[in-house]
């Protein structure tokens, strides 16, 4: 009989599946609880640097944009909102803190007065080390003790998997009429 364990791993009582479709939602809700504690424990490890997962994540983004540390070539505002998949005034707010922080710059767009680039700086260069770090030692604490092998087919898997899904997906809805985008 297959099961749907809880996200509580003391939760005696596991949900009976009804066919071989709830293998798909049982590996849904694994990742769900993996992907729960993998961000806990950055998070947990991030806050002495004051950097939230998702500013770690833009900050990963802009360090591997080609030109990151040319004001003409930096990454537009819109086209970070876009690749970390949030509503363009969430990537203001990510940006604002990053800024305050003193990891990015604003810099103006000279090919577009509406638009602003980001910079990483100094600082930024050396966040992103350090959060490689943390991720480095995150991602071995959670997956040391699964086989390389395991590894490599549990990675091919869930690019094939998303690969497959957004090729499949339709597009995303539009937000709520006036919200800017």
């Amino acid at each position: 009989m297959t099961t749907t364990p809880t996200d509580d791993p003391a939760s005696s009582s596991p949900i009976p599946a009804t066919g071989p479709a709830d293998t798909a939602a049982e590996l849904a809700d694994a990742m769900t609880r993996a992907i729960k504690r993998i961000r806990r424990r950055t998070s947990e490890r991030l806050e002495p640097y004051g950097i939230t997962p998702g500013q770690g994540r833009a900050l990963r983004t802009l360090a591997h944009a080609p030109g990151c540390e040319l004001p003409d070539r930096a990454m537009r505002l819109s086209d970070l909102a876009d690749r970390l998949h949030i509503a363009p005034r969430s990537a203001t707010t990510v940006v604002d803190a990053l800024e305050e922080a003193g990891l990015v710059e604003r810099s103006p767009d000279p090919a577009d007065r509406r638009a602003v680039r980001i910079l990483l700086t100094e600082a930024g260069r050396a966040a992103v080390g350090r959060i490689g770090q943390v991720r480095h030692e995150v991602a071995q604490e959670y997956f040391g003790e699964v086989s390389p092998a395991d590894q490599d087919v549990l990675l091919r898997v869930l690019r094939a998997a998303e690969a497959r899904y957004a090729a499949a997906a339709p597009p995303r809805r539009p937000g709520p009429p006036g919200a800017a985008r």
